[in-house]
């Protein structure tokens, strides 16, 4: 923190001030600082999520952590203007180990991959440090598992099924539709071939699923092809298209005869992700246990 300050002098009798500053630098304000480290660093969402880190007041980043440019510093694998000083390293535990020496609070941002989830967190919390996980396909059975070491260790744990505050605004939408329509089809398009129905779509039709309403009467027991898959036992159906050149975009379409209610999130950049990602940081350092969703804290 820096301190601006002005001296004074008295020159008969009367006050003169100096108007040249000079800088007074404290690091209180930079100990107080939530450190972050980045598991998945070199990645597009953790490019992001670096700049996204050092703009935001209150945290810095601390480590950044890759099998990928190994040894460059992640400042300049990010295209800023001026060097990070933090070289990325292919070893969580060494870069947790520096960490924990400056005792401060830290949180470990993981972008990996669902087999390594369990392990990087278990790694966290014998430092200390809590964990946000944003791991696509990440299994129910690792995030009981997750819970259970959370919960032992009394450390915090945020696994966010999505980071986009937008898409959460829709699935929260779309619960609030399900008990005015009885027809509902999710249609949900990508750029590039993923593993289909996503992560998005699944979250919706589990939404929407147990809340005592069945959907799509007419043909729920169809298994044509064309007429989407269906997800949970309630009827919802998907329909994935990749198409080139659109956005990410996902639709619910809620119907009854004479009306069609349409909701509809279209992303078009990793950095609408960066705004929920700054609020699970600042969360999951409250937190004592693991917490499933961004949402919780929406």
């Amino acid at each position: 923190m820096a301190v601006l300050s002005c001296q004074t002098y008295f020159i008969n009798s009367k006050k003169i001030i100096k108007t040249k500053p000079f800088i007074c630098c404290s690091s209180s304000s930079s100990q107080n600082n939530v450190k972050v480290i980045i598991n998945g660093a070199a990645k597009e969402i953790g490019r992001a999520a670096v700049i996204a880190v050092t703009k935001a007041r209150g945290m810095e980043l601390a480590g950044a952590v890759d099998s990928n440019f190994v040894g460059q510093d992640i400042g300049q694998v990010c295209g800023m203007e001026e060097p990070l000083e933090i070289p990325i390293i292919n070893d969580l535990t060494m870069v947790l180990g520096s960490i924990s020496q400056l005792k401060a609070t830290g949180v470990v941002i993981d972008f990996t991959d669902p087999s390594t989830v369990y392990d990087n967190v278990k790694q966290a919390t014998a430092f200390g440090m809590n964990s946000v996980v944003y791991v696509p396909r990440i299994k129910q059975e690792t995030v009981m598992a997750l819970s259970m070491l959370c919960e032992k260790a009394s450390t915090g744990c945020l696994v966010a099924p999505t980071l986009s505050i937008g898409s959460i605004l829709l699935q929260q939408a779309a619960i609030s539709a399900s008990f005015h329509y009885n027809n509902v089809e999710i249609v949900e398009s990508r750029a590039n071939p993923l593993d289909f129905p996503t992560q998005d779509a699944v979250q919706i039709a589990n939404n929407l699923s147990n809340l005592g309403q069945l959907y799509n009467r007419d043909d729920i027991s169809s298994d044509i092809p064309a007429r989407g898959q269906v997800l949970g036992e309630d009827g919802v159906r998907v329909h994935s298209l990749v198409l080139p050149g659109l956005p990410s975009s996902t639709s619910v379409y809620f119907s009854r005869p004479g009306e069609v209610y349409t909701l509809k999130h279209d992303i078009t950049d990793v950095q609408c992700l960066m705004p929920g990602l700054i609020l699970a940081i600042r969360k999951v350092v409250r937190l004592k246990n693991l917490v499933y969703g961004l949402e919780k804290f929406l």
